[in-house]
C-alpha cells in the first residue's frame, strides 16, 4: 500500500467534536488515529464495524399513533400513561 496521504474533511457538532478528542486522548491515540482505524476497518470488512440503528420511537407509525394519541387526549381527556415501545406493535 502506497504510505502518501490523502486529506478528508468534514464537519461535526463541536461539542462532540471535543469530547470525541478527550475520548481518544484518553485511549492514547489522535482523533486522525482513531480515524484512520475506522476506515481501515470499513475498507477491510466492507461494512461499518458497529451497528448502525435507527431508534423505533422515531418511526413515522410511532409519531403518528403518538399525534393521535395526543388529538384524543386534547379532545376528551383520559390518564397519561408511560410509553413502552415494546408493546407499541412499532416495526
Amino acid at each position: 500500500m502506497d504510505n502518501a496521504t490523502a486529506p478528508i474533511t468534514f464537519h461535526m457538532n463541536a461539542e462532540l467534536a471535543a469530547n470525541f478528542e478527550k475520548a481518544c486522548q484518553k485511549l492514547g491515540l489522535t482523533t486522525s488515529e482513531a480515524f484512520t482505524i475506522f476506515a481501515t476497518n470499513v475498507a477491510r470488512e466492507r461494512r461499518i464495524p458497529f451497528e448502525v440503528a435507527v431508534d423505533p420511537f422515531y418511526s413515522k407509525r410511532n409519531i403518528a399513533r403518538l399525534k393521535k394519541s395526543i388529538a384524543q387526549m386534547e379532545a376528551i381527556g383520559g390518564i397519561i400513561h408511560e410509553v413502552d415501545v415494546r408493546d407499541s406493535g412499532v416495526d
